[in-house]
């Protein structure tokens, strides 16, 4: 047996009146989902524990079946994992966004234009955060660019509790409300700020305002956690794995799952993302003898987060089409397989940021067929009346039970 999942990442959503008040996975045409869907078991799952932010790292750490109660140590230790930096136990890692902020004289009356500089290309931002590094680096502190607007801090001996805002859940908003409080508060804020004054002239920026584009303002920092320790996927579950993502996040959970991560040529993390790609690469990941292929899609919740509607229903077609289509036709001379669909959490287009609500999962086993929904979206699932609310508790299923 052959087990893949597809994580359409942000895919569930609220009926939107636009779309007649359906959801964005109602609205879009998904054959291959609603072909799978029809001889499949459909439920809803919920990744996100109570008391936990309702982010990636919570929701895909239990998605791969590790209760985030147990082994949830932050957000960015997984992607400093991912960019290879080896974490001291007392280094506390910080994720680094490159944001655009509003021209307000005072920094704490600016407001949060764009938490991704208009996804801000690798090639321009790992310019800036040279020249963020040469001027913050020092003994304890240091700076290490990423992807596009995705990049990191770490600090040794830093404080692992400081209050920290996400920037995609103030899109829009003055930040004074949301600027970092508790332990190391002063320093990070005024890290903030003094980067304003840095990259205000920067070359790039002058180039992109010109090309009408947002430019990188500032850094912010969130996300902030120590370094992690899971149990081998291999061990817990006795299966050779895989792990197909564009973002440092989830290679970084796979990393530290010991699952071997494939990268993917024009995997962007965003709607120009190489979808058929990563169906490619997960079917040749198959072939090669490994047991087990998460692919993640980051597509549908960088849409969401833009509040851009056409691009979230574009982006679940294209999983439809080129990510599902290519594995069904490529996993017919396979043997035996199964296929977990779900998003991992919510980005409703209302809210422009993540929801701990319940999401819609669907089983497809190849040699197995049941009588299910005509049609994978939240309300068919959420009417099967399977439900799982322990999210990590899925993935013991998708891959032991016969039921």
């Amino acid at each position: 047996m052959k087990y893949i999942v597809v994580l359409g990442d942000g895919m569930a959503d609220y009926p939107i009146s636009d779309l007649g008040n359906l959801t964005p996975l109602q609205y879009a045409k998904t054959p291959n989902m609603d072909f799978l869907a029809r001889s499949a078991e459909t439920g809803m799952v919920k990744t996100v524990p109570e008391g936990f932010p309702p982010g990636s790292d919570v929701a895909n750490l239990s998605v791969m079946g590790y209760d985030p109660a147990l082994y949830y140590t932050g957000r960015s230790p997984f992607e400093a994992l991912s960019m290879g930096i080896d974490l001291a136990p007392d280094d506390v890692a910080f994720r680094c966004n490159l944001v655009t902020l509003s021209g307000d004289s005072v920094f704490a009356d600016k407001s949060m234009v764009d938490y991704s500089s208009d996804e801000i290309p690798t090639t321009e931002s790992s310019i800036l955060m040279k020249t963020v590094a040469d001027r913050f680096n020092r003994e304890d502190i240091r700076f290490y660019a990423g992807i596009s607007y995705r990049h990191l801090m770490v600090w040794h001996g830093g404080p692992p509790t400081t209050d920290l805002t996400p920037p995609h859940d103030i899109y829009g908003l003055v930040i004074r409300d949301y600027l970092p409080k508790g332990d190391g508060a002063e320093f990070l804020a005024e890290l903030m700020e003094t980067s304003g004054q840095l990259l205000a002239d920067h070359e790039v920026n002058l180039a992109r305002e010109k090309r009408g584009l947002n430019p990188a303002t500032h850094l912010w920092f969130w996300g902030q956690g120590v370094k992690p320790s899971l149990p081998l996927f291999s061990d817990k579950y006795h299966l050779k794995g895989s792990v197909i993502s564009a973002v440092d996040l989830t290679k970084g959970l796979g990393i530290c799952a010991g699952l071997k991560v494939v990268n993917v040529p024009g995997a962007t993390g965003n709607i120009t993302t190489n979808f058929r790609g990563k169906a490619l690469a997960a079917l040749e990941e198959i072939r090669n003898g490994q047991d087990f292929v998460y692919v993640h899609i980051e597509a549908p919740d960088e849409a969401g987060h833009r509040g851009e509607l056409e691009t979230k229903v574009r982006a679940i077609e294209e999983i439809d089409q080129k990510v599902l289509g290519e594995l069904i036709r490529g996993l017919e001379d396979q043997g035996d397989y199964r296929i977990l669909l779900m998003p991992d959490h919510p980005t409703p287009l209302s809210k422009r940021t993540h929801t701990a609500e319940e999401v819609p999962y669907l089983i497809y086993d190849s040699h197995r067929h049941i009588v299910g929904p005509t049609v994978y979206n939240e309300e068919t699932a959420r009417l099967s009346g399977n439900r799982f609310l322990q999210g990590h508790l899925l993935m013991d299923h998708f891959l032991k039970s016969e039921k």
